[in-house]
């Protein structure tokens, strides 16, 4: 891996800069050049002990992206992605949606030294914010040679994977899916793999395996590699493939799955990264037994650090809910736009993951960056506020990039502005200073015109809107396994009282577990209601349960009679009445 080279006086910190950048994942790196070129002065640090700046891509291998693709082609836009900006600037010197890691690392040490008004802490013991009242002042670090120093700052952005600073700070914050009642919950880690011996011959035959699809540098499909025999099925086990070329005759391998790694906890990090280490020559064998197009490849080694997609998300002055996504919404102070699929990855050895939907654009706001509770400070990346199920589209890197450099450009805007990054989330003209400010530097920001999808103008749609936030529903790629107007099943039902007791447990004490329930339709309305009233510890007369749900006040008399076959619910029917039943449920 290519080190950062050295410049004249690095190391030297000084008392105070306009801006300290904590984190050098490519938001922080991002954040920082934004910063610098609007004329501020630049803190950037770190903890890690390389001195390699790109944190998950340049250390955690994930050397292929998933982009933000234009929704419908347009000349507005020459390239087909969405984020423009600094990540175009790094992307044209990769070249393509796989790349080499030291080209990658190169780019980022480039586009930072070339920057004078940026200075570089890397190899910090420890670093943490300096809080006063409510307000961030500044960060307070302990060197590599022990050295503590306090640094004053007036912003400071967070740009560590996982909230880190902002975490310190007492921003608030949610963990895993916790804002669905699941907080012990989070997607898998992956360690990347190498492979050596990838000559053009070898490359040439892995993409065009049958089911494979491929460009010139990434592969992916794959699918039977989901029959690797473990070593620890519980804790480990291999998925379809994701391969990214390199240039020296290697290629990196995102697909093995490692369960219950709390990102949080630097021994379960480690434990994660033993068992990784442990399984990866084995995969590699095992691939090479099962595949053709393997036989010649050699195991290379894994990555240095964990990929890690989800640990806290921090409540902001907007939090991101899958809601915007199904809509496709913008928003008047959008400084990034999305459009990669809400990918769902598994939480553990029983889950398989799915994509909940596609959306065709969405709007990221400025307020997703702002914490609540605590002034001075943005955060950017996976862990801003985005809902636990729209990170599974927002968390992608190249969005996270964006929001990087909205965040050094906003540290500008406030600073001339005298504001807080509160005030500036509130002020329409500075947004619009801020916004303006963004597309001068080469951001796109502008929601493009496509036709809506048709799940939008379905007459269940609110109810669609309360199971999707609920994940009792998903689309898939497509946004066409919704099934709205299919029957409904019991045990269709009684999956979705599996997640009401999980995020309402108060109101649905009872699980239903110790009952069995038929997959195959139909639901009656009365069914569902003895289900429900079941599910929240009441026991009705059997035939009575419709009568009692309406005594209750669970269901109104006009739901019932507005469904077309009361003996026969449809799916669309049955999400109506989950959000009848729970309307303050969902968004």
């Amino acid at each position: 891996m290519a080190v950062l080279a050295e410049r004249e006086g690095e190391g030297t910190v000084k008392p105070r800069y306009d801006v300290i950048v904590a984190g050098t994942d490519p938001e922080g790196v991002m954040a920082a050049v934004s910063a610098a070129r609007n004329g501020l002065s630049v803190l950037l640090a770190d903890r890690r002990e390389q001195q390699v700046l790109g944190g998950l891509i340049t250390l955690g291998w994930l050397n292929s992206l998933d982009l933000n693709k234009v929704p419908v082609f347009t000349l507005r836009y020459p390239y087909p992605y969405l984020n423009a900006g600094l990540f175009h600037e790094w992307y044209q010197y990769v070249g393509g949606t796989s790349f080499d890691v030291n080209r990658a690392a190169a780019a980022f040490h480039k586009m930072v030294l070339e920057e004078p008004n940026i200075d570089l802490l890397l190899g910090a013991r420890s670093m943490e914010p300096v809080v006063e009242g409510r307000s961030v002042t500044g960060m307070r670090f302990v060197k590599a040679d022990g050295e503590a120093v306090v640094v004053r700052a007036g912003a400071v952005i967070d740009a560590t994977q996982d909230g880190d600073i902002a975490a310190l700070a007492g921003a608030p914050h949610t963990f895993g899916r916790e804002d669905l009642g699941d907080p012990d919950v989070t997607m898998a880690v992956t360690l990347v793999f190498k492979l050596d011996g990838v000559t053009d011959a070898v490359w040439h035959d892995m993409r065009h395996y049958p089911g494979a699809g491929s460009d010139a540098r990434s592969i992916w499909g794959y699918a039977e590699a989901a029959e690797y025999p473990s070593s620890d099925p519980q804790r480990v086990r291999l998925r379809g493939l994701n391969i990214g070329r390199q240039e020296d005759g290697t290629a990196l391998v995102n697909a093995m799955q490692i369960f219950g790694v709390n990102p949080l906890d630097p021994a379960s990090v480690e434990e994660g990264l033993a068992i990784g280490r442990a399984e990866a020559p084995k995969i590699v064998e095992w691939l090479k037994e099962r595949f053709p197009p393997f036989r010649n490849v050699r195991f290379a080694g894994t990555a240095p650090e964990l990929y890690v997609r989800e640990s806290r998300h921090f409540v902001t002055e907007y939090v991101l809910p899958i809601r915007d996504l199904l809509e496709n919404r913008d928003h008047w102070d959008a400084i990034a736009y999305g459009s990669y699929e809400v990918d769902v990855q598994s939480t553990g050895p029983n889950d398989a993951g799915f994509v909940l939907m596609k959306p065709m654009q969405y709007g990221v706001p400025f307020r997703s960056l702002v914490p609540l509770d605590v002034d001075g400070l943005l955060i950017v990346g996976r862990s801003a506020g985005f809902s636990s199920l729209a990170h599974g589209s927002a968390r992608v890197v190249p969005l996270g990039m964006a929001t990087g450099e909205a965040a050094g450009a906003a540290a500008a805007v406030a600073g001339e502005r005298g504001m807080t990054f509160r005030e500036l989330s509130r002020s329409r003209e500075a947004v619009a200073e801020l916004r303006a400010r963004l597309v001068r530097q080469g951001m796109r920001l502008e929601m493009l015109k496509f036709e809506p999808q048709d799940y939008l103008h379905h007459p269940h749609y609110e109810g669609l809107v309360t199971a999707v936030s609920l994940l009792m529903a998903k689309g898939g790629y497509g946004n066409d396994e919704w099934a709205l107007d299919e029957p409904a099943s019991p045990l269709r039902l009684f999956n979705m009282i599996q997640r009401l007791h999980k995020r309402y447990p108060d109101a649905f004490p009872d699980r239903l577990a110790d009952r069995t329930f038929s997959a195959t339709p139909p639901l009656s309305l009365e069914q569902a209601a003895m289900m429900l009233l079941e599910a929240s510890g009441e026991r009705p007369a059997p035939g009575q349960a419709l009568p009692a749900a309406v005594q209750a006040g669970l269901i109104s008399q006009s739901f019932a009679d507005r469904l077309q076959d009361p003996a026969s619910l449809t799916n669309g029917e049955l999400y109506s009445l989950i959000r009848e039943v729970m309307p303050g449920a969902g968004p």
